[in-house]
């Protein structure tokens, strides 16, 4: 059975998510897999001319949707300079209609933000700035090959809220030597700034990166360093409203609940990934690539795949248990076959009860649920 998008619910009109990946970072951290290289000369010219000629491809396809939230990540958005991104923002205003209460978040590093940044960004349209902190702790960041120290962290973030901006910072734990001590002081630290939203990942070891070829020494185990957070932050009021992410009432990033929730967004950019009608793609990681063949009037896709039948009911259900909300029953015998919700609880209930919070009609993760997520969600992969 076909799953009905919630605009063919509703009949209203379209308004969609923008995701915009920047590729380009000043250095590249051992431990990252996202696609990024150093600007080269002349690479952030080609890289704006590529992407609004990719623009121009969809708008062959009909009408662009109107935005409701974007998010322009990386890389490191705030290597651009302040001519770059006026040039960025030209082409988002003449090919986009943002809603008027649109969400605009702009991810940045401490080692590029800049004054001038947040006050263009302010006078553009942008609500809020991700930051990449990852620690407060001089040390770690030495470990963690960042471009940046805790006085950087410490400056851009008293900038950021100095513009009145939303603040979310990103964390990481688990680090060669880190220690729960330290983890604690950088959680109160980072809450003395006047953050909103605290978004915490646990060090992966990623196929081809240089951490993933030769993994190192002395990695802490993760599963203190989350539940102390997960104690931590809600007891200073930022509710855990998603696996990794944390943030004061109203305060969470609707940009990314929209894709737990399996709202549509166009990726735009090398490496970028997109959702429309079912449809995933990726962009091509390549930005040479990238640039060729937009260059030749087709569109930049080394991947897609159609999501249907048993594994859009699952990954859409994986999705949304990710988040504190869970998923509605009603809604998955509506847009599936009636049957899922019974398969569903028949593939969890040999799971002890304290891993869930459960409601009339709705079923989410506790807390200590969120702590095993991955072994959780596994059982409901088709």
């Amino acid at each position: 059975m076909r799953k009905r998008s919630k605009r063919e619910r509703s009949g209203s009109p379209s308004a969609i998510s923008l995701y915009v990946h920047v590729p380009f970072c000043r250095s590249k951290c051992p431990y990252c897999a996202f696609y990024s290289l150093s600007p080269a000369i002349g690479g952030i010219s080609s890289f704006l001319q590529a992407l609004e000629g990719e623009i121009e491809l969809f708008k062959r396809e009909g009408d662009l949707p109107r935005i409701r939230t974007a998010y322009i990540g990386g890389g490191t958005p705030s290597v651009l300079s302040l001519p770059d991104w006026k040039r960025l923002i030209s082409i988002l205003e003449r090919a986009f209609t943002f809603l008027p209460r649109a969400e605009v978040t702009v991810e940045a590093n401490p080692g590029s933000l800049t004054g001038e940044h947040l006050s263009l960004w302010k006078d553009w349209r942008v609500t809020r700035v991700s930051l990449g902190v990852q620690s407060l702790q001089d040390k770690d960041l030495l470990v963690a090959g960042r471009a940046h120290n805790r006085r950087q962290a410490l400056d851009s973030m008293a900038k950021i809220t100095g513009t009145g901006l939303s603040l979310s910072a990103d964390l990481l734990f688990g680090l060669p030597g880190q220690n729960l001590r330290s983890w604690g002081e950088t959680l109160r630290e980072i809450l003395s700034q006047g953050v909103d939203h605290v978004s915490i990942y646990q060090l992966t070891l990623e196929e081809g990166t240089p951490w993933g070829e030769r993994p190192q020494n002395d990695l802490a185990e993760g599963y203190p360093f989350y539940r102390w957070a997960q104690y931590y932050l809600e007891k200073k009021g930022l509710l855990q409203y998603e696996i990794a992410s944390f943030a004061r009432p109203g305060r969470w990033c609707r940009h990314n609940v929209s894709y737990w929730t399996g709202g549509e967004f166009i990726g735009l950019g090398p490496s970028a990934w997109g959702y429309m009608n079912y449809e995933r793609t990726r962009n091509i990681p390549d930005l040479a690539e990238y640039c060729l063949m937009v260059s030749r009037g087709n569109k930049p896709v080394c991947y897609s795949e159609r999501l249907e039948g048993d594994r859009l009911a699952s990954e859409s259900t994986i999705l949304a248990l990710r988040t504190r909300w869970g998923i509605r029953l009603q809604d998955l015998r509506r847009d599936w076959c009636k049957d899922w919700p019974e398969r569903m609880n028949a593939a969890l209930e040999e799971l002890p009860r304290d891993l869930f919070r459960s409601s009339p009609g709705r079923i989410a993760l506790s807390r200590r649920g969120m702590r095993v997520g991955n072994s959780i969600w596994e059982r409901l992969l088709p």
